[in-house]
């Protein structure tokens, strides 16, 4: 498996070849590939890989499952945030525990569930964008957004980003702005970096500069992505979205979530127990590699937050995009997943707009 490697960009382009699962896994905890769907779909590539090492190895089937659950156990430990990472790996495991065929086949299987996870989420991102680029309909706004949920975080085309796209190209989105996202910068690296390939007018901002932004009229909504989104609503994203939320509120903007049904949760009751990782001390004492603070100051770093869900004017769906009381819009939106339809009467129940049942 190939992946761009996050950590350059945007000073150079380069890809790392990926031949095993422990590899994969690296590429993960480094952050080399980034980004809750796009982490997804690596793990399962890596999952691949490790089935394809021990079937090479030809050992009993017994041996075999033994060792590709060491390889999941493995690629599940890398980033305890997202909850894509788990999702993915599940969805892969199902094959190995209901298969009643020859190893290579099951191989195969493997290989054909990660490509089929990778392409259901390029779908995905297209729904997504289109459902709310229909929120800006008739407008000509400038937003502003945090991290990145772009084609770098995903395998299609983004889901913030997708969604900033798609009102981009319908002529209603005038320009950009971007937190730089620190410490690890992913606004100015890798959304910067994306909109101007794609000639998105951008304007790149440090964290605190954004309620200024707003106060100053510059920014008319915010966007944003998510690693997970409890059952009531709640929202986990990278660390500065809680206080973007805080602030939009306060300066009467709206603050959308744009995010797959892959990325909700609905095990959790909140988000209050969504586990947030906490990063090496190493990323904010330093900024690519140059110190910037004494080399033994105790640092807090945890890589994510949760907005509440009372700050969220809508969460952005391949469904549509829900609204409060999130708890019945997203119990809705389970039962529709499980149903695998779509009706009228469901998209009333889950508090869908912006024709949510397409």
């Amino acid at each position: 498996m190939v992946l761009l490697d996050q950590t350059a960009l945007p000073d150079k382009v380069t890809h790392i070849v990926c031949s095993d699962e422990d590899r994969v896994a690296e590429a993960i905890r480094r952050l080399e590939v980034r980004g809750a769907p796009a982490i997804g779909a690596a793990a399962a590539f890596g999952l691949v890989l490790a089935a394809r090492r021990l079937r090479a190895l030809e050992p009993s089937e017994a041996l075999f499952r033994a060792e590709l659950l060491k390889a999941k156990q493995k690629l599940a430990q890398t980033r305890p945030t997202a909850v894509n990472l788990f999702w993915a790996l599940e969805r892969m495991w199902q094959l190995v525990e209901s298969a009643q065929s020859p190893l290579a086949s099951l191989v195969a299987s493997l290989e054909a569930e990660a490509l089929a996870i990778m392409a259901e989420d390029r779908a995905l991102n297209k729904a997504i964008s289109r459902q709310g680029a229909k929120l800006f309909a008739g407008q000509r706004i400038a937003v502003l957004t945090h991290c990145n949920a772009g084609a770098l975080a995903t395998c299609g085309q983004g889901t913030a980003l997708g969604v900033i796209r798609d009102a981009f190209a319908n002529g209603n989105i005038a320009a950009v702005y971007a937190d730089e996202t620190r410490p690890l910068l992913q606004g100015a690296r890798l959304t910067a970096w994306e909109l101007q390939l794609d000639g998105i007018p951008i304007t790149l901002i440090t964290d605190n500069m954004a309620a200024w932004v707003m106060k100053e009229k510059r920014v008319q909504a915010v966007i944003v992505g998510a690693d997970r989104i409890a059952a009531n609503g709640d929202t986990a994203n990278k660390i500065g979205t809680y206080g973007l939320a805080v602030l939009a509120k306060a300066h009467g903007l709206p603050f959308y979530i744009a995010a797959p049904s892959t990325t909700f949760d609905f095990t959790l009751a909140s988000g209050e127990l969504i586990p947030i990782e906490e990063r090496a001390p190493e990323e904010v004492r330093q900024v690519r590699g140059t110190v910037t603070a004494p080399k033994d100051v105790p640092v807090f770093n945890p890589a994510f937050d949760v907005t509440p869900a009372g700050l969220i004017t809508g969460i952005i769906t391949e469904f549509g995009v829900l609204q409060a009381p999130y708890d019945t819009a997203i119990e809705t939106l389970q039962k529709q997943l499980k149903t695998g339809r779509k009706t009228n009467e469901d998209v009333d129940k889950c508090n869908c707009q912006s024709g949510a049942g397409a």
